[in-house]
């Protein structure tokens, strides 16, 4: 299976490309990214074709998957490339820079039959399967609190990223980039109940024209709550997390302190502590080798353009609430 990426000085390119290079029968076809300086050191790095044009990569190199990452305002434009061109692709949240981009995407995706990956990577672990479980046997979940704060915003500019700080490329901030993967799971539980009731955002931090911090509360069925909670605050390295969840079930009560342990309190006050990783870091080599499996097979992914539309409604709500709608969406020519 020959593998490219698009957008490959993003950050998060070890995630994916560590993992997928460990998969046996496995071969990186390119490495694709805007700025040339970069597209010629990926492609020396790794030993594989490069070219700052991520169409005239996959137009000669032909690969059967593409992780696309990159710009988030460059985001459409190669979903839209890719479902032409016929290549099976996962596409960086948030897939766009708002919902119409990412409708517009979905749409294009569902009209071709295309295999569109979007890694709402908390979903193919433990943890949401264990939140599944204990909503449908408890009676849904009442109340959820999910704080995720990563390190300083200056890991962006380190990592050659400074487009993640410039609201035009990257739309929002830490909720964003971050909290979609928490909204994923308010919509999973609540479906079309789930709606921002109150949100705030704030650079005061950083000073940056994206938020460093936000707190939305979404409202779901039966008064139900949940609170997400994000930044660019916590003094650590990449890939650590100022972390703690919790969330109520007619049943059970959840504490997550950590990113690999889960304490579920019975209502009598009996207590299993159980191991998993519940952070996104920990989920990327499951999703890599289950997408590109699944891609293999001709199967569906397990979450999809489909799945990131009414997440980006919800966050993009959130945004319009907080008084920091995110940019229009530009329809191309």
């Amino acid at each position: 299976m020959r593998i490219a990426f698009i957008g490959a000085s993003h950050w998060h390119l070890p995630l994916y490309l560590e993992p997928a290079l460990q998969l046996p029968g496995l071969v990186l076809a390119g490495m694709s990214d805007p700025d040339p300086g970069k597209a010629r050191t990926l492609g020396e790095r790794y030993g594989c074709a490069f070219d700052h044009d991520f169409r005239a990569l996959c137009r000669r190199e032909r690969p059967d998957f593409v992780f696309a990452l990159g710009r988030h305002a460059d985001m459409a434009a190669q979903a839209e490339f890719l479902i032409a061109e016929d290549i099976p692709f996962a596409l960086e949240k948030p897939c766009g820079l708002n919902t119409g981009e990412v409708e517009r995407i979905a749409a294009l995706a569902a009209a071709r039959g295309a295999f569109a990956a979007v890694p709402l990577v908390l979903r193919n672990g433990d943890f949401f399967r264990l939140i599944g479980e204990m909503a449908a046997e408890d009676g849904g979940v009442q109340h959820m609190a999910f704080r995720f704060i990563a390190g300083f915003a200056a890991r962006y500019q380190q990592a050659g990223c400074d487009w993640m700080l410039d609201r035009s490329l990257a739309g929002g901030g830490c909720v964003l980039n971050l909290g979609v993967h928490f909204v994923d799971i308010c919509h999973a539980l609540w479906g079309e109940a789930a709606r921002p009731a109150a949100a705030s955002l704030s650079n005061a931090a950083w000073g940056h024209a994206v938020e460093d911090y936000g707190a939305i509360a979404f409202a779901g069925p039966g008064g139900a709550l949940a609170m997400v909670e994000t930044g660019y605050l916590y003094p650590a390295p990449t890939s650590n997390f100022d972390l703690h969840f919790a969330l109520r079930t007619p049943r059970h009560y959840m504490v997550v302190p950590d990113t690999e342990t889960v304490e579920v309190i019975a209502r009598d006050g009996t207590r299993r502590s159980l191991r998993m990783h519940t952070a996104n870091v920990g989920q990327y080599p499951v999703f890599v080798r289950d997408v590109l499996e699944r891609a293999r097979r001709g199967t569906a992914p397990l979450t999809g353009l489909d799945d990131m539309v009414p997440v980006m409604r919800l966050t993009e709500a959130a945004y319009a609430l907080a008084g920091r709608p995110l940019p229009a969406e530009v329809v191309p020519a």
